[in-house]
């Protein structure tokens, strides 16, 4: 049922907003999904916040058309999804444990509206990657309804006339990873787009996880120090940019770090183009120093923390389309003093690459002590200022998100800037690169670009000179 609403934020102008629940309805009927431990480490967590700013026809008369079609498309897609359109609560007679709940009726909050047009036309939102402010991005991703709402949509018509969409997904993170919400955002494309085949429905068995009440009781205890990990820094005056790393520039950050290991006479870690991007982001984003004059508080050692995929490597086999979270942490460290700028930058790309590496090698091997120690190096990473976490994947194709209307132009992970995170995706010129988003404070970011910049032409210049 629509909901009468109109209100004006910044330029931007809520027009209504509607309930959309599964349909047809799904025939479970109410149900409880526990909450398994990979899921209670995200109890505390920010929303993921992701916008996807789209191109129209030439003549605004259709939006109202699109508008209807995603709407309807949506009540399809949650067919399938439909633990998406519940809430987490705290299960009825525990104290600490959790469950995503369903019952006929539920829906999810989609949001209908329009901006006035100063500073945001789709133009302007999807031609540039040069910092903006987060703030103007940030209104068109919606908040999560408050009840324990998992998911929550908004469809922003964008100027000049009416020839821009921003589609914003707002998730919380308990309910299901990235791998799950993106395989939820292709089904409700394909729906949206007409095609006749939809992608494989997902898993919906949390039994399929072996709990771990150790970790669960960590997670989920109001006293856990882990929920420090998600503090939401201030966001006020930072600014959001994205960096396009090409093939060839990671190739030359491939190359730099295989030359160093000759030098030292070492074997070369195995630095795929995601450990070349990571690192070269975490070296850089460390080199930009802290915001203010006080360094980092932390124990000298730097923190990298990335997402790692476990569906394939639990026992028994999670499946490709579990619906929930699978993901568990990788754990880059080094000394502060390993990627400083008295290093050269050969140096301090070995040290981050080679950390990166040695973080995805542990966890994927996924030996008990790495399982055991999951919320003291999480509370070890909030102990650096400057700790730096990793969203998003370039396994996730949000380039590919087609709702009939076109691919994408521009994709933006809006909280990352809430989370003291850089986030990843595909190229979207599908060259083989991998984007980088950044929230830093101006003077930050100002560095960041520089040594950025600076990084990528040392490296370009001695790959020329081999």
């Amino acid at each position: 049922m629509a909901q009468p609403r109109t209100h004006v934020v910044g330029g931007l102008r809520a027009l209504r907003t509607a309930i959309v629940s599964p349909s047809p309805a799904p025939p479970a009927g109410e149900r409880a999904l526990p909450l398994t431990f990979l899921d209670a480490q995200w109890l505390s967590a920010h929303p993921v916040e992701r916008v996807f700013f789209y191109r129209l026809g030439p003549g605004g008369d259709d939006v109202d058309a699109v508008l209807s079609r995603l709407v309807e498309s949506l009540a399809r897609a949650l067919h399938a999804f439909y633990p998406l359109a519940g809430r987490v609560r705290l299960t009825p007679g525990e104290t600490n444990r959790y469950e995503l709940f369903y019952q006929p009726g539920d829906g999810v909050a989609f949001t209908v509206a329009e901006h006035d047009g100063v500073g945001v036309g789709v133009d302007e939102l999807a031609d540039t990657d040069e910092p903006r402010e987060v703030a103007r991005i940030a209104t068109f991703v919606p908040e999560l309804p408050k009840g324990g709402a998992v998911l929550a949509l908004q469809a922003t018509v964008l100027p000049p006339d009416r020839r821009g969409l921003a589609l914003g997904v707002t998730v919380h993170h308990s309910a299901c990873d990235g791998v799950s919400s993106t395989h939820f955002l292709h089904t409700w494309a394909a729906a949206c787009a007409g095609d006749r085949v939809l992608p494989e429905p997902p898993v919906i068995d949390r039994t399929i996880i072996r709990d771990r009440n150790d970790m669960y009781d960590a997670f989920a205890s109001p006293a856990s120090e882990a929920k420090h990990a998600f503090d939401s820094p201030d966001v006020a005056g930072k600014l959001l940019a994205t960096f396009t790393l090409s093939r060839q520039q990671l190739q030359n950050v491939k190359d730099a770090v295989a030359g160093e290991a000759a030098r030292r006479g070492v074997a070369p870690p195995r630095c795929t183009s995601l450990v070349a991007t990571l690192g070269l982001t975490w070296l850089c984003f460390r080199r930009a120093g802290p915001d203010g004059e006080e360094g980092p508080r932390g124990d000298g050692r730097a923190h990298l923390v990335f997402p790692v995929d476990h569906r394939s490597r639990l026992e028994p086999r999670v499946p490709e389309k579990y619906l929930g979270n699978c993901i568990g942490p990788g754990f880059a460290t080094a000394h502060e003093t390993e990627l400083a700028t008295t290093t050269t930058t050969a140096d301090g790309l070995f040290t981050a690459c080679a950390a990166v590496a040695a973080g995805i090698d542990e966890a994927v091997r996924g030996e008990p002590t790495y399982w055991e120690r999951w919320v003291e190096r999480i509370t070890e990473a909030c102990a650096d200022d400057m700790s730096l976490s990793v969203a998003g994947s370039t396994r996730f194709g949000v380039y590919d998100m087609d709702f009939g209307f076109g691919r994408p132009a521009k994709v933006d992970v809006v909280s990352v800037a809430k989370t003291d995170a850089m986030s990843v995706a595909e190229d979207r010129s599908g060259s083989g690169g991998i984007e980088v988003g950044i929230a830093l404070s101006p003077a930050r970011m100002e560095r960041f670009r520089r040594w950025l910049a600076d990084a990528i032409a040392l490296l370009s210049s001695s790959s020329h000179c081999n």
